[in-house]
């Protein structure tokens, strides 16, 4: 396994998955999987290097080289690789030049070469036989999971002491890149002050993707792992108001918590979420500040989408995701075996 998003000191959704499966295939299958970790200064730009040329050297006795990142060495030629989704394809405006250019040269490129390609959703699926021409036989829907540690129980006082929260708040978490749509929030920030309620926005900027104003949304910048999930557990609700993901791990995240969530309905975010969220047009600013404060104060609601949460949260699991991983590499193995 190519691990070279799981050694990122800063976490996403994509770095997440990479973590978690570089911990639960090993654990899974000891004798099948090793884990291949460049340095951590290599981790991000200046690791394309170290992806495409030295990676390849270091797999080259491996019967398949698994990358969870939606990039892997074009020089490898038995790869399975995770592609999240194709956003810097659908929407190159939201991204710096150079990284559309690579990610543009590259993805079609590895999807079309890949012996499988496994994806996050069935939205992302799509996306990617039409905008990639891989054939649909051979992309692979494993969704992603929810650690134990997000919980109704997380103590939130030591992310309040260490962001300076002292009230309630409504929280969104996510990179704050264009794509995030914060600033569709600036009429719930107002409506939600006027209760005495802080709109927070948890997450940093990222140098390859165009950032967003986020309006009147405070930002905490990146918040530490052992702080995330006391952070989830003291919000009174989450907002994801992103108008294009391929999955939406921090709506699992909230709900596991026991934290109503408020998200958009485009992309995979209603796939994920399932009856379990209020579901808004992502540029209906006005329904965002009513959702949202209802979500917040209105108690036969937040009882009704936090039970329904934690309910579809316990259903998505790093264990599961973990299985179904191995499960599409198991069938590749025995059929080029069979082949054989």
């Amino acid at each position: 396994m190519n691990a070279r998003a799981a050694v990122r000191s800063e976490i996403g959704g994509v770095e997440r998955v990479a973590r978690e499966l570089a911990q639960g295939l090993p654990r899974l299958r000891p004798d099948r999987y090793a884990i291949l970790r460049p340095p951590t200064l290599l981790a991000h730009r200046a690791g394309h290097a170290w992806e495409q040329g030295l990676l390849p050297l270091a797999a080259r006795g491996a019967r398949v080289l698994l990358s969870p990142a939606n990039l892997a060495p074009l020089a490898h030629p038995r790869n399975v690789v995770v592609m999240h989704d194709v956003a810097a394809l659908r929407h190159p405006e939201w991204y710096g030049r150079g990284y559309a250019a690579y990610q543009r040269h590259l993805l079609p490129r590895l999807a079309r070469r890949a012996l499988a390609v496994i994806t996050v959703s069935r939205f992302a699926r799509e996306e990617l036989v039409e905008t990639l021409g891989v054939e649909p036989e051979r992309v692979h829907v494993v969704p992603g999971g929810v650690e134990a540690r997000f919980s109704p129980h997380a103590d939130s006082t030591p992310v309040r002491e260490a962001h300076d929260i002292e009230g309630p708040y409504v929280l969104t978490v996510g990179s704050l890149i264009a794509r995030k749509n914060l600033a569709v929030l600036a009429p719930a920030a107002r409506r939600l002050a006027e209760s005495g309620i802080e709109l927070v926005a948890a997450g940093s900027g990222r140098g390859y993707m165009r950032p967003e104003d986020a309006g009147p949304v405070r930002r905490l910048g990146y918040v530490s792992e052992e702080n995330l999930p006391g952070l989830y557990a003291g919000a009174l609700a989450l907002a994801m108001p992103s108008v294009y993901e391929g999955f939406g791990l921090p709506c699992l995240e909230a709900m596991a918590s026991g934290t109503p969530v408020v998200a958009s309905s485009r992309a995979a975010l209603p796939e994920t979420c399932g009856d379990a969220a209020v579901l808004l047009d992502p540029h209906d600013g006005g329904a965002w500040a009513d959702a949202l404060l209802a979500a917040a104060v209105d108690p036969a609601l937040r009882e009704r989408l936090s039970r329904l949460g934690l309910e579809r949260a316990g259903s998505f699991t790093w264990d599961a995701a973990a299985r179904g991983t191995d499960a599409v590499i198991d069938d590749l193995l025995a059929r080029r075996q069979d082949a054989r």
